[in-house]
């Protein structure tokens, strides 16, 4: 390795180094030739042109270089063969008190060029730092800076005796490009003996990084048929090393192309910018849809032997263009609709497009340009297939049109690219037949309006409702007539030719008829397959004549006896109408006189009249006053309304204060039984109520007498559970256990209703009855008086029950207190055992156990 330098008067020229033997020597930036490969040099001078060319003028100038193998040195130490550089503090003498004195600068030295990845030996040298003053001082050398004392710490180190500067490690340009460090010498005492000085070490790019493309695969588009030089896409790559330098100078090329037609070579990449553009026509995409390229980027400016490289595909799609328009399938199609038929496809067109399905350019789109004057038919295109639906949208009349021979046409939705030579369009013929079929007889007119005055009588011909079949090529028998509706029931139609006549009289007042208009349903129908038939709407308007007199209205009415306030406001009421209507004239009748001389009525207006007393007082009551009303048709038509009028005595207000206004008020007899029958139901309720509840104090009183005795628990001794055999006397009477002034008598319990335990109903002997509250100390008094008065009944055995006090079952250790008979038989028993049983047991120990005392 060695350096060569271009000298030139302009400093600012960018000089770019070349060699005429690029693959085995190179000429970085800086003017360092490197040797690219090993090789023995023989004997004879190694020759190569290096060139130093300005990248902005072009202007080149060369230098001959000649390489000899340096003789070896015999005897001669390493440190003699590899010279270091001294780095010396500079002086400038002038006289000044006869002696030099140092110039007060800053000590500039060039940078340190230092190659990436060096494979050592480690420490290298790099430079030594030394002061002259070095003689007659101890001086001390040291560096600072990021690589030395600052991280990454360690890279670089320097002897501080003898100022030698190394570096520990292989550099990587990739991570730190340049080091900036300080060199710094003191004294012993540490005092600064020069300036520091400032150190550039700058690491030298290797080509040890491979091109690496952002993306892997590459996606691009163009449409088909593009002219060369078309843009297509553009792949980028990057490479770590130097981009100032070959080694990160990157050169694209295609390696290969699939598929390889038209042509393998479709597209070309500038090889420096990465953009990739057509070079060939003829890209189709009906035939080639997609093209992959492998694309490689290689360094060192993309020499193949020393370059690296790496590869990445770059997938190109054609897009469509409209460069096919749609094609029929066939010339003509057929299709056949029956007539009267709407919203049915009759015919479906088909076409071909070889351009991309669903898109503009494949789309189609029909159109009818001849054989449809009226507008019957429309074309949809099915989304799916790109058919066109031949579609009807006006009822067709056979009658009228048997056959439509259509020209249509298909053209798609986006004009077609420029430069194509094929028609825009393609059209066709549609040839569509209608079927006859039976169609549905129709009235003329209809509806049809007949004006009849009302009253017309029955049997009378009204009018003639006829109707036309439209199939007039069809072999049918005359239509037949029915009735469909008649509400009122007033009509019949003949069903041979259609004559309407009545079954009833008409009447404009029926509540079938609405604003004078009465409507009736007919239905015609023929013999055809399938039979059809048609229905007509007959519309009556019927005339009004004067034939319903006036009434009365209300027909209730209440006054006061006296005559003032005492005027009635009545209504005249008629179902005609005007002219046969009001105004209404009213008048009394002359008979009975009555009427006119307790009475008198005054028209107020057309259809209002007020009725008032005549005299100053009437008896309350309720009258019935006839009211003559005529109204104003031609001939005039009067009727006689009667007008119930209840009198009433009345308040300062003029409200009737009778107890019997309820009857003037208007309940009916219908109310007033009503009102009865509530009454009565009510009535039977309640007393259903009574004798429900009476019944049933009734069945509880007889239940609380039926009650078992056993569940009768005041002061019983209760029986809870049998363990087994005991004695046979168990029916005991235990009411002397119970209080005395407690227990009811015999007497009063009713036959049959009595317990086992109960002695029989017999004549029974005074027992002594104990007081309510007795003392404790009276018991045994109490049961030698019981003992006593039972030894005196002759019916007493076994019902000795006031002897037992509880069961124990069989097989006890103690005698059964049973066994306790009279005074006369104790003498047969011992009872001395009674003493064993403890206190509780003296008194009958004392009592049984102690002899005849």
């Amino acid at each position: 390795m060695f350096r060569v330098r271009f000298q030139s008067c302009d400093e600012n020229r960018k000089i770019y180094f070349g060699s005429s033997e690029p693959e085995d020597f190179r000429v970085g930036e800086d003017g360092v030739v490197y040797a690219e490969r090993s090789f023995q040099l023989s004997a004879e001078p190694t020759e190569f042109v290096v060139s130093a060319r300005d990248k902005e003028t072009q202007e080149e100038w060369q230098m001959k270089v000649k390489l000899t193998p340096e003789p070896a040195f015999t005897g001669a130490s390493e440190k003699d063969q590899k010279k270091i550089e001294d780095i010396i503090f500079p002086w400038q003498q002038y006289k000044d008190s006869s002696h030099l004195k140092r110039q007060k600068r800053d000590w500039v030295i060039p940078p340190i060029n230092l190659p990436e990845n060096s494979r050592g030996p480690f420490p290298q040298e790099l430079v030594r730092i030394r002061s002259d003053r070095d003689k007659s001082l101890s001086l001390r050398y040291s560096v600072t800076g990021p690589g030395a004392d600052q991280p990454p710490t360690g890279i670089f180190i320097i002897n501080p005796i003898s100022g030698q500067l190394s570096v520990t490690k292989p550099l990587d340009r990739e991570q730190i490009a340049s080091f900036h460090l300080r060199a710094h010498a003191v004294d012993v005492n540490g005092n600064q003996v020069e300036n520091p000085i400032d150190i550039v070490i700058n690491v030298i790019d290797m080509n040890d990084n491979r091109p690496e493309f952002l993306h892997q695969v590459w996606n691009g588009t163009v449409p088909e048929g593009s002219k060369p030089g078309t843009y297509v896409m553009t792949v980028t790559a990057i490479d770590a090393d130097d981009p100032n330098a070959q080694n990160g100078m990157l050169r694209y090329r295609i390696l290969s192309q699939a598929p390889s037609s038209p042509s393998p070579n479709m597209f070309t990449i500038n090889n420096e910018t990465g953009d990739i553009i057509t070079v060939a026509a003829g890209l189709d995409r009906e035939k080639v849809q997609q093209y992959t390229l492998i694309i490689q980027a290689t360094d060192m400016e993309g020499n193949p032997t020393y370059g690296l490289s790496n590869t990445a595909t770059a997938v190109i799609t054609v897009t469509d263009v409209n460069d096919n328009p749609p094609e029929f399938t066939a010339m003509t199609f057929y299709g056949e609709v029956p007539e009267n038929r709407v919203d049915v496809i009759v015919a479906n067109l088909t076409v071909t497009d070889k351009d991309q399905p669903h898109t503009p350019a494949w789309n189609a789109r029909y159109q009818m340009t001849g054989g449809d004057p009226t507008g019957q038919f429309t074309i949809l295109t099915d989304p799916n297939s790109n058919d066109g639906l031949v579609t009807v949208v006006k009822p067709i009349d056979f009658e009228t049109n048997r056959m439509f021979v259509l020209t249509v046409a298909a053209e798609n939705q986006v004009p077609l690219a420029k430069g194509i030579q094929h028609p825009p369009q393609s059209t066709a013929t549609v040839s569509i037949t209608v079927i006859d079929v039976n169609e549905s007889p129709y009235f003329v007119p209809n509806p049809k309006l007949v004006r009849q005055e009302e009253g017309l009588l029955a049997g009378s011909m009204l009018t003639t409702f006829t109707a036309r079949d439209p199939d007039r090529y069809m072999q049918q028998t005359s239509l037949r007539y029915s009735k469909l509706s008649d509400p009122a029931n007033w009509l019949k139609i003949d069903p041979v030719n259609g004559q309407i006549t009545t079954t009833a009289v008409l009447d404009r007042e029926s509540i079938y008829v609405q604003n004078n208009m009465y409507n009736a349903t007919f239905l015609a129908s023929d013999n055809g397959i399938p039979p059809m038939s048609g229905t007509g709407t007959l519309q009556i308007y019927l005339l009004d004549i004067n034939d319903n007199a006036p009434q009365v209205n209300p027909k209730e009415a209440t006054t006061c006896e006296t005559l003032q306030p005492n005027a009635i406001n009545i209504t005249a009421v008629d179902p005609d109408i005007d002219p046969n209507a009001g105004p209404f004239a009213f008048e009394l009748p002359d008979s009975p006189p009555s009427i006119k001389r307790n009475w008198t009525i005054v028209r107020i207006s057309g259809d209002h009249a007020q009725l008032s007393l005549r005299i100053r007082f009437l008896e309350a009551g309720i009258y019935d006053v006839p009211i003559v009303i005529t109204d104003s048709g031609n001939p005039h038509a009067s009727s006689t309304s009667v007008l119930k009028v209840k009198v009433c005595q009345c308040d300062i207000n003029g409200d009737c204060t009778d107890v019997d206004r309820i009857v003037g008020a208007g309940l009916g007899t219908g109310a007033i039984i009503a009102i009865l029958l509530c009454i009565i139901i009510l009535l039977i309720l309640v007393l259903m109520f009574v004798v429900w509840m009476k019944r049933r104090d009734k069945e509880r009183q007889a239940k609380q007498l039926l009650i078992d005795p056993e569940d009768d628990v005041r002061d019983n001794i209760l029986k809870y559970d049998e363990e087994g055999g005991g004695e046979e006397d168990q029916d005991y009477d235990l009411s002397q256990l119970q209080q005395p002034d407690t227990v009811e008598p015999d007497a009063i319990k009713p036959v049959g209703i009595r317990r086992l335990d109960e002695r029989p109903i017999h004549a029974e002997p005074q027992y002594p009855v104990r007081s309510a509250a007795p003392h404790p100390g009276d018991i045994g008094d109490f049961i030698n008086e019981g003992l006593k008065a039972a030894d005196n009944d002759p019916t007493a055995p076994p019902y000795d029950s006031l002897l037992v006090f509880d069961y124990e079952g069989s097989g006890s250790t103690a005698g059964s207190l049973s066994s306790l008979n009279s005074s006369s038989s104790g003498g047969e028993q011992d009872y001395d055992y009674l003493n064993d049983w403890g206190p509780r047991f003296k008194k009958l120990a004392d009592m049984y156990g102690g002899g005849d005392d």
